[in-house]
């Protein structure tokens, strides 16, 4: 497979749209939590009729989005601890 083959693919694959099964594998959760994080908006999803759908490419920008928050967080978790040890 050449490179312009792999891109072809990789272009595909972003645009592929999975059920409530296949993104919850995906996600590595369970299909129950899904449907209550599709309940509370939480995460990017729409409907095909009556079912649930899920675009691969704004299930990567939303996990970017989530991830990229949770970052400075974690710097800080540290120095709140420090400082919470040290007023004690």
């Amino acid at each position: 497979m050449d490179v312009a083959e792999k891109a072809k693919g990789t272009m595909a694959d972003s645009r592929e749209v999975m059920n409530i099964r296949q993104a919850s594998q995906y996600l590595g959760v369970s299909p129950d939590t899904l449907y209550k994080y599709v309940g509370e908006q939480k995460i990017p999803a729409f409907k095909l009729g009556n079912r649930w759908r899920f675009k691969k490419s704004r299930l990567d920008q939303w996990m970017e989005e989530k991830s990229s928050q949770m970052e400075p967080q974690a710097k800080r978790k540290p120095k709140a601890a420090m400082k919470a040890a040290g007023s004690q």
